[in-house]
């Protein structure tokens, strides 16, 4: 028989806190002595607590003690029958009991104390014959989906019940007693909610609680069981008010003696039990309990010794339910052997690592009063012998001295020296005074280069690095020319702007090179505390310095070129804002004395020159950017890259496979096919990608050729076939015209936030409905505000615009649904410069009529139809010629940034300059609209010069005396333009009184 014991959280208590554990109140200590005896509930405890405390573990694990003694009040053992049908216990909480084993349940559901209330009036009759017959069922109930812990539960080798069943990992130490509650307290637990597998039990001790201890505790009856065998649920025959089912029993046979491989794990099984107990002997437990013990487990039957020790230890549910789904004896023995020496492992790990932590910290005492003895000798007899630590002092001291540093930090220094002098090495505080001394010792206070301004060196310095670029290249040579003239200046900061590969970081190392200094390079993105500037306080572990003075002490010197690259990806959360702390740093009137939080003294960075790089600068702070001069880079031309890839590029990919220059030639043509078809960016970092990778398909060839000696086959020519063997088929291609060769899709210009410029397709389309405006494509409310005006340009517009017939406006209003959409729909979109993309795409949807092949267009849209300039054009317009977009419209007033583009590009590329939105469609469509609004450039100037408007107007429209409804609404639409370009009372009377327009009156 066995005893089922759970303990509490704190076990250095001993023996005397098993009375306060939930399963040990006095009744159940009493209970416990009366059944088993004395000796066996010291056993008990002692192997509970040596167990806890040889883990480290402040929760106790399941542990189990079998008695092998006989007692008066136990009943002879006898053949148990098993009823087919049984009712079941759920249990909770990860508790899973097994055969031979015995548990304790607080009973307070209420479908579970159904069941009680109809198995206590058993309980008395039978206890009243002395016949404690009452079987149940114990199945331990699976936590649910929501359940934290929960994991997925092994199968079972000898049962594919388990299989995907869910568990929780872990052992429950609640100190006082609660019911077994479900993973949703609300409901009570469903057939599927229960293990396939469980245990037959029979109820030995059965208490009900009175109604007001059933009340304050919330528990109506207290149940020990003790399990019996195992059984395999065949099917529910009851599952309200609590289940039943029909079971399939297992019990344990007795092992067969010639089966070899079973004597064996039993053997093992016995020796592993031993070795338990040798490991917990070393616990300095007595050894009367180590004797009872060893009894206890050679008494054991076979059967029980697997479920015994699968309860001795700490389990996982998984590995519980395991165990209670194997029938079969010699899995089952397996399967704890397993366990069972993991356990013995873990014991003997923590033991040995207890130990070395003891026998450490006994080392170190001993040591460190040696060392106070030793130093008490030394002063007795007044010998100052040089030691170890005076070298390091004197060093540091000497250090120092050679560091020249300025007053303050001088102060500070030859204080923190003579701290370290009075301090003792194993004092902790030693380290952290050392490790500052050593800073301010590197740090170059004093120390600094030379600067060279050359300006035809730098100029020539700059185009060997650089192609193109001849508008930063004349900002930065204007810069060093300054800084020539006037040694002391105080800035400016350069930011240099621009979408990624065009050499914004090269730049910066360019600019060192040319005047002759260190370079540095900070990189800021993902930078989110501000102690990574200003470094952390000395009174935090591990504390280090800013990437400022980090910096500093790396490049050597005073005066070095400091590259923050990435600035526009700073961060910021609850440790502070890097970017609030590079105000000082960047600040030219403040960095002479720029303090960091681990020196703690001021350091002049008015020397150092900083240069910052970034993709877009909407992102950085006002603040920030305030203290900076932006200059922007724009992206490449196919030009310019071709020439990049021939003379940079190429070659130094060459090199780096190992060829020479001879062993790849690409002629242009073939380069240009790399750039057009393969790379789509505004830099060459991708195009440079591509070059390697067909200079590693070359070094393949040349490879190859030579391990067989033919290298006279070798071709070391790129040719288009062999480029598109190498690099697949090309990602890229003209989709401008395909896309737009229907109606109502257009090609926009956009800014993307990397800083490039970008094609923005637009699709409209119309259903019948009742007017509505649909916008898809992941808009910002910029744009949808632009497709609002839009649309209601063209609805206001539509019959003078040529769409719908005169006077039909508000059927096109009405009857028709609008749904534009923006492809790249993952891809955020915002801002106004689409508007006269929206409109135009707009009238092609309603007209019917396609769009020019390859056009693009940019520009804001008013609401009177005028277009509004917009910026960034010089980086649309040469992602329009990447993109073969050789017709381009843009508002009037950005004709002046044209200038900026490059000479190759505005030669190959047509441009149109809108001033209103008509302008933009005249130049949209190939063969034109009938737009009425074109009678103003014949009808206006003859209505201003004669007065006798009637007879002039009726004349030119070819008017008679009763004209038809066509030419009324003709004459509608001209009155209507060419009334707002006279003064009141210019019309003549004759106007409204004649003949045939009487109700214009």
């Amino acid at each position: 028989m066995a005893i089922h014991a759970k303990f509490g959280e704190d076990w250095t208590a001993g023996v005397a806190l098993v009375k306060d554990v939930a399963l040990f109140t006095i009744a159940a200590e009493k209970f416990l002595h009366e059944t088993y005896g004395p000796d066996e509930y010291e056993v008990l405890v002692a192997v509970c607590m040596g167990s806890a405390r040889s883990c480290g573990q402040r929760r106790v694990p399941y542990i189990v003690a079998m008695s092998s003694s006989n007692n008066s009040r136990r009943r002879p053992d006898r053949p148990m029958t098993i009823p087919s049908e049984i009712p079941l216990v759920c249990t909770r909480n990860q508790r899973v009991l097994l055969p031979g084993i015995v548990m304790r349940l607080h009973i307070g559901r209420k479908e579970t104390t159904f069941l009680m209330d109809s198995l206590w009036i058993r309980y008395q009759k039978a206890v009243t014959v002395d016949e404690n017959t009452i079987i149940v069922g114990c199945v331990p109930v699976l936590p649910g989906p929501d359940d934290p812990s929960a994991t997925q539960v092994s199968p079972s080798s000898n049962d594919g019940v388990t299989a995907g069943v869910k568990s929780v990992v872990g052992t429950s130490g609640a100190r006082q007693p609660q019911p077994d509650k479900p993973a949703d307290p609300t409901k009570p637990p469903e057939a599927s909610d229960l293990f396939g597998w469980g245990v037959a039990a029979r109820i030995v001790n059965f208490v009900k609680n009175t109604a007001n201890e059933a009340r304050l505790t919330r528990v109506s009856y207290i149940v020990t069981l003790e399990g019996i065998m195992r059984f395999k649920i065949h099917k529910f025959t009851k599952t309200t008010p609590y289940f039943e089912a029909s079971v399939q029993t297992f019990p344990d046979n007795i092992p067969d003696s010639k089966d070899k491989d079973l004597q064996a794990l039993l053997i093992n099984l016995r020796t592993s039990g031993h070795e338990l107990a040798s490991v917990l002997s070393q616990l300095q437990l007595p050894a009367n309990v180590l004797n009872q013990l060893r009894l206890i487990l050679d008494g054991t039957p076979p059967g029980k010794m697997a479920d015994l020790f699968a309860s001795m230890i700490d389990l996982s549910m998984d590995e519980k339910l395991q165990i209670l789904s194997s029938p079969d004896l010699k899995v089952r023995i397996t399967k704890t052997l397993e366990l069972l020496t993991r356990q013995i492992q873990v014991l003997k790990i923590s033991q040995r690592l207890q130990s070395t932590v003891e026998s450490k910290l006994g080392k170190k005492q001993r040591e460190f009063f040696l060392r106070q003895q030793l130093d008490a000798i030394k002063k007795e007899l007044g010998e100052d012998g040089d030691t170890q630590e005076e070298d390091e002092v004197a060093d540091l001291t000497k250090r120092v001295n050679e560091a020249k540093l300025p007053n303050e930090p001088q102060k500070a220094a030859q204080r923190e020296l003579q701290r370290l002098k009075r301090m003792h090495p194993s004092v902790a505080e030693y380290q952290v005074v050392r490790t500052y001394l050593e800073w301010l010792a590197e740090v170059p206070w004093s120390i600094s280069t030379n600067d060279v301004l050359d300006i035809s060196q730098a100029r020539r310095q700059l185009d060997e690095d650089h192609y193109g670029l001849h508008k930063v290249k004349t900002r930065i040579l204007e810069f060093l020319a300054v800084r020539k003239l006037k040694q002391d200046l105080k800035g400016p900061i350069l930011c240099f702007v621009g979408p990624p590969g065009v050499g914004k970081t090269s730049l910066g190392k360019s600019i060192a090179n040319a005047m002759g200094r260190k370079f540095h390079r900070i990189s800021l993105g993902g930078v989110r505390d501000e102690a990574e500037i200003r470094g952390h306080r000395r009174t935090y572990i591990g504390a280090l310095p800013g990437l400022v003075v980090q910096g500093l002490r790396r490049s050597g010197v005073n005066n070095p070129v400091f590259l923050l690259d990435e600035i526009d990806k700073l961060g910021q959360d609850f440790r502070g804002d890097p970017s609030s702390a590079l105000l000082e740093v960047l600040d030219p009137e403040q960095n002479n004395s720029f303090s960091d939080h681990y020196l703690s003294v001021p350091f002049d960075l008015s020397n150092v020159l900083f240069i910052a790089t970034a993709n877009e600068a909407d992102t950085i702070p006002g603040p920030l950017l305030d203290r900076m001069e932006v200059v922007r880079i724009p992206g490449y031309t196919f030009d310019e890259k071709l020439y990049i890839a021939k003379q940079h590029l190429l070659p130094k990919q060459v090199r780096m496979h190992g060829l020479q220059e001879d062993d790849v030639k690409i002629y242009d043509k073939v380069l240009m096919k790399v750039a057009t078809a393969y790379t789509l960016e505004a830099g060459v970092r991708n195009l440079e990608r591509e070059l390697a990778s067909v200079c590693r398909a070359m070094a393949v060839d040349y490879a190859d050729a030579k391990e067989k000696g033919r290298i006279d086959l070798y071709d070391p020519v790129v040719t288009l076939e062999k480029l598109e063997k190498v690099l697949g088929l090309a990602r890229f291609d003209d989709e401008v015209a395909e896309r737009t060769s229907v109606p109502g899709v257009v090609t926009g210009l956009a800014w993307t936030s990397s800083g490039a410029g970008g094609l923005l397709f637009i699709e409209a389309s119309s259903v019948p409905g009742k007017g509505a405006l649909q916008l898809t494509g992941k808009l910002g409310d910029v744009i949808k505000e632009s497709a609002q005006i839009g649309l209601t340009w063209v609805r206001g517009n539509a019959s003078r615009i040529g769409i719908t017939p005169c006077g039909s406006e508000r059927s096109l209003l009405d009857k028709i649904d609008v749904h534009i959409h923006f492809p790249a729909g993952a891809t955020p979109k915002d801002g106004p410069s689409a508007g006269v993309t929206i409109v135009i795409a707009l009238v092609s949807l309603f007209a019917n009529k396609v769009v020019r092949e390859h056009t693009a267009m940019t520009g804001e849209v008013t609401l009177r139809g005028q277009v509004l300039p917009v910026g960034g054009i010089k980086e649309k317009v040469l992602a329009a010629h990447r993109g073969g977009i050789r017709h381009i419209i843009i508002p009037y007033r950005n004709k002046k940034d044209l200038a900026e583009i490059p000479k190759n590009v505005l030669e190959e590329t047509e441009f149109v300059f809108a001033k209103r939105i008509e302008d933009v469609i005249r130049g949209c469509f190939a063969d034109g609209v009938k737009m009425h609004f074109e009678l103003e450039t014949w009808a206006a100037p003859i209505f201003l010069k004669q007065v006798g408007a009637v007879r002039v107007l009726v004349r030119s429209l070819g008017l008679k005396n009763r004209p038809s409804e066509c030419l009324k609404r003709r004459f509608c639409i001209a009155l209507r333009i060419l009334s707002p370009l006279v003064e009141p009372g210019q019309l003549s009377a004759d106007l409204v009184c004649h003949q045939g327009f009487p109700s214009l009156h």
